[in-house]
């Protein structure tokens, strides 16, 4: 077939093609009869939306909101098999009957429910690896613009930080500590089998979102799968139902939690009329930060349409989100328009998918760093303007009118992106099945940006008007082929391979131009070759291109033994662009074996025990750079040379090539347990892991000649993590009119660099991070052979002298005066990375009312209070404001001295120890049977990040947990905000 030629070839089509593909069947009439009747859990309550199926047939309905059913069928001897997701399967023969009552029986839940795993699920029950999964109604429920908060606090191991309240921030996650130096820190996040991020799909169509955890789990991708792996299941139309409209709406505004201690007009003139150093009084009262502050309004409208029957069914989706920042002119637009459609067909061997859907952003300026640091810091005794009208300005750097930074200052940017997905997968026998699976993502970017000419970069700098334009776009395309074949052997062997191949090119370019010298603002960036600037070549250009290829063979082998043993083994075997021409390649395999003991005999007795099962794993992944072309010879022009009776610009090497570049190779080892007590009302994980990265990915100082230039990016050291995980589930009360459940896990982790060098690539065994900035200019952490990823390296302060000059702690271990420090002189005085994470959540139904509330906290971690070194201090008063504790006493006895500049001491190291009641929302279903178009109604309100316990003197000790500088309260980030929303849930029907 062409199609398939063209598949092969690495061409990628629409999904519109397939969706042409969609045909009608004809029906061969019989005589028919009707069946009506009830479809009831064993307290004879109705259970809607029962999937009823006329067996070998595409003949199907669905139930009603109470249960109830009707259909034709060919008819006596007709099967009628009833379906539904937490209950037992049942057939019945029609005969005679034209009115049935089915009871359906409930499963195990916990062991029955279908859980996502690397290309296929399998029940939980089945599962030997260390896998999480969170289902839709079990998320949190707050405004968020990413998926990554629907699962905070919901899985052992997975922290999810959202360090400030920008509404263009998405979350950090971190997922078991430090597995690489250089390289990306983020989970593989697959979207319907798709690569993508947690903010490229709408929270609202998320149907599931499970995590591989372990190395047993996430070996079979390979190189993608060094971080963990998150698979995001979406919602789509299954089997037979109504048509309905499903409609999801709230809105919500902030506040900001906590105000830094800055000193008021009135406590600043005051200081200024003592004649402190540095404080001079500007005559006016402003507010700096109340000025720069707004009551953001954010609301939140999403519209899903389903219907379908048993051949074919459709979901379609619009979601709107406007989110508006508490600082003023920060504020962000987005659209999630989505296509799926499901048909099956020649018996329903070959089922297709197909799925077009994106988003589109867009926001003004980006949000300013400097804007809530010089809110913080500009003279409060500054007029906002002066006689003249115009801003209020100085010519010291990192000093800027905070108002000024907002209004000045004109731009645009849109981010769109189109996926198109589908899935061709033809079941010639029922044991055998075959996915065809291909996508196409293309992501286009434009920004524009514009400096007025009341901008400090005219009034200051004399630039008269500044502009920048560019564009984006990527390109990822992706052909994935696999086939699955299960069998059961004499009843108790039950075995399951699988095979494929995949295949994916990404491809990125962007362009870029920066003038200056406008004759006028009215142009801004829009006409931007106006600027004197390129006549004068000073402006600049630039445009850039990359792309790489990921060629991926695997294989998977699954086999159970009677219920009561697995195994389960992967093998992949990939190939990157991004290395050299001998280590292309690579081959990553993981195994995982499982015993579950509460079939076993010898335990029929302990009719406590619902379940217990012990696990183990050991998987291999690697990790790629970022960078595509770190192993090949760039070139790059540089300098002149007289050639041929002219001067020409020479080609040179750009940088050193390393042939030799290969993976990082990251081991991990899991063993766990699962268990189940009192009829599933206890029950919990437990994993304890192991995880080694070996031939890490660093620069390397080389001598020269005989390379080119100082430094290398080559493989060397070692890096280690250990951790614990403990998950809990318990329902202390359920009956009737009241549902109590409360989940509990607790983690730790300790990430440690065991090596740094190896025979060829020898470094001198640490290395500094990080940047204090202006005015001190130091480094902030120091990765160490033997110490934990995240320490904090600097003077330890013990106290000070009788004039108000730090004393700190000598190489000697004796005090010395701040004056005669030297670099020998600087220790661990802290680690920014949390030792412990522990979070509860608790879920409560009471008759027609619900409450979730979620809390989490982090323990055993420090953080550098950033501002309080900087404007904790009275000699930073340089007609600026500082702290109102930069006049409190120091370790009791006197204010640092006015001379007394900002240092790096651990007097500004803090515990950073929190726990916040997280989230907590108040939902009421009033009834709604009396309504016929009307199956469900909700109306909910909530709180998010209600409060904080700490003893942190900053806004929040949540802060960045990511990269080789963890811990750091940037003086320029984004306030912490508390939400408050109030939404409501209907679903329609036809």
């Amino acid at each position: 077939m062409r199609l398939t030629t063209s598949f092969l070839r690495g061409k990628i089509y629409t999904p519109i093609i397939i969706l042409c593909l969609l045909a009608f069947q004809s029906v061969i009439a019989q005589d028919k009869i009707t069946v009506t009747g009830t479809v009831t859990e064993d307290d004879g309550n109705g259970i809607p939306y029962t999937t009823i199926l006329e067996k070998g047939t595409s003949n199907g309905t669905t139930t009603s909101f109470d249960g109830t059913f009707s259909i034709s069928v060919s008819g006596p001897q007709a099967i009628l098999v009833f379906s539904m997701v937490g209950y037992k399967t049942q057939e019945i023969v029609v005969g005679s009957q034209t009115s049935i009552t089915v009871e359906l029986l409930e499963e195990n839940q916990e062991l029955e429910e279908v859980v996502v795993v690397g290309y296929g699920t399998k029940k939980r029950e089945e599962i030997s690896a260390a896998i999480s999964s969170v289902k839709s109604e079990n998320f949190v429920q707050t405004p968020t613009p990413d998926a990554t908060q629907l699962i905070r606090g919901k899985i052992a191991g997975l922290n999810v930080v959202t360090p400030d309240a920008n509404p263009l921030a998405t979350s950090q996650i971190s997922l078991r500590g430090v597995a690489t130096l250089r390289s990306g820190t983020n989970p593989l996040v697959l979207i319907d089998g798709v690569p993508g991020s947690m903010n490229t799909v709408s929270p609202n169509d998320i149907a599931q979102i499970d995590v591989l955890k372990d190395g047993s789990a996430a070996a079979i991708y390979g190189t993608r799968g060094t971080n963990g792996v998150i698979l995001i299941t979406t919602k789509s139309g299954k089997g037979a139902f109504e048509p309905s409209i499903e409609i999801n709406s709230y809105v919500s505004t902030q506040q900001i939690i906590k105000k830094l201690p800055i000193m008021t007009a009135s406590q600043y003139r005051e200081k200024a009329n003592e004649g402190h150093p540095g404080a001079i009084d500007r005559g006016a009262s402003t507010d700096w930060v109340d000025e720069i502050l707004q009551t953001p309004f954010n609301q939140t409208y999403s519209v899903n349409i389903k219907g379908g029957n048993a051949k074919t069914n459709y979901i379609g989706s619009f979601d709107y989100t406007s989110n508006e920042g508490i600082v003023k002119r920060s504020k962000v637009d987005v659209i999630y328009p989505r296509l799926n459609v499901v048909h099956k067909m020649f018996d329903d061997k070959l089922r297709i998918d197909a799925s077009l859907n994106g988003f589109q952003r867009e926001y003004g300026i980006p949000y300013n760093n400097g804007v809530y640091q010089n809110a913080i810091i500009y003279n409060p005794t500054a007029p906002i303007r002066n006689e003249e009208g115009n801003w209020t300005e100085s010519a010291r750097e990192m000093y800027e009118n905070p108002l000024a930074l907002l209004y000045e200052t004109e731009g645009e940017n849109k981010i769109t992106n189109l996926r198109m997905y589908s899935a061709l997968t033809f079941t010639p026998v029922k044991q055998l099945s075959i996915k065809l699976l291909t996508s196409k993502e293309t992501t286009n970017q434009f920004s524009g940006y514009y400096e007025t000419k009341q901008h400090r970069s005219t009034t200051i700098q004399g630039r008269n008007g500044y502009a920048t334009r560019g564009t984006s776009r990527s390109q990822n395309e992706m052909v994935e082929l696999t086939a699955n074949w299960n069998s059961t052997i004499a009843e108790k062997h039950a075995v399951e391979f699988l095979a494929g191949y995949s295949w994916i090119k990404n491809n990125y370019q962007s362009a870029n131009m920066i003038n200056w010298d406008f004759p006028s603002d009215d142009y801004t960036y829009n006409s931007i070759g106006l600027g004197e600037a390129l006549q004068e070549g000073s402006a600049s250009q630039s445009s850039y291109q990359s792309a790489d290829k990921l060629v991926g063979y695997f294989g998977r082998l699954n086999y159970n033994y009677n219920g009561k043993y697995y195994i389960s083994g992967s093998l992949r075997y990939e190939g990157s662009s991004k290395f050299g021409d001998e280590h292309k390649w690579g081959l990553f395999p993981g195994v995982s074996v499982a015993w579950n003991i509460s079939r076993e005999s010898f335990l029929e007795d302990f009719d406590k025990l619902t379940y217990l099962k012990l696990r183990g794993g050991f998987g291999i992944t690697g990790t790629v750079p970022t960078d595509p072309y770190m192993s090949l010879n760039l070139l790059n022009l540089g300098g002149f040379g007289y050639y041929n009776g002219q001067w020409v610009n020479l080609l040179r090497p750009a940088t050193n090539p390393n042939p030799d570049l290969r993976w990082e190779k990251k081991e991990e080892t899991n063993v766990g347990v699962d268990f189940g007590f009192l009829d599933d009302k206890i029950t919990g994980t437990i994993d304890v892991y192991r995880r080694d990265t070996k031939d890490l990915i660093w620069d390397y100082s080389v001598p020269t000649p005989p390379y080119l230039y100082s430094t290398i990016v080559a493989n060397a050291g070692s890096l280690r993590s250990d951790g614990l995980e403990v998950a809990l589930n318990f329902v202390p009360v359920s009956n009737d009119n009241f549902t109590w459940s409360t989940n509990l896990n607790y983690s730790t982790n300790k990430s440690v660099l065991l090596s740094l060098s190896n025979d060829e690539f020898i470094s001198n065994g640490y290395a500094d991070q990080g940047n204090t900035l202006a005015p001190i200019q130091q480094p902030t952490h120091r990765i160490q052979e033997g110490e934990r990823i995240g320490n904090f390296y600097g003077y330890k302060s013990i106290d000070i002298d009788e004039d108000g000059h730090w004393i700190i702690e000598g190489a000697d271990g004796n005090p010395k005066p701040i004056i005669e420090q030297s670099p020998e002189d600087k220790q661990v005085i802290g680690n920014g990375l949390p030792k412990w994470y522990l979070n509860w959540s608790h879920s409560l139904r009471y008759k027609q009312f619900d409450l979730g509330v979620t809390m989490r906290g982090a323990f055993g971690f420090q953080v550098l209070n950033m501002p309080e070194m900087n404007y904790g201090v009275p000699g930073a008063l340089t007609d600026n404001n500082v702290f109102t504790t930069a006049f409190d006493n120091v370790y009791g006895k006197r204010p640092l001295a006015n001379d007394q500049g900002p240092q790096y001491v651990s007097y500004f190291i803090e515990d950073g120890d929190y726990w916040k009641i997280d989230n907590v929302t108040l939902g009421f279903t009033p009834r709604v049977e009396s309504i016929k178009w009307l199956n469900n109604l909700r109306i909910y309100a909530s709180v998010t990040n209600l409060l904080v316990i700490t003893g942190y003197d900053g806004i929040d000790p949540e802060v960045n947990v990511q990269g080789l500088t963890p811990g750091l309260d940037e003086r320029y980030r984004y306030p912490s905000a508390r939400t408050f929303t109030l939404g409501i849930n209907l679903r329609l029907n036809n």
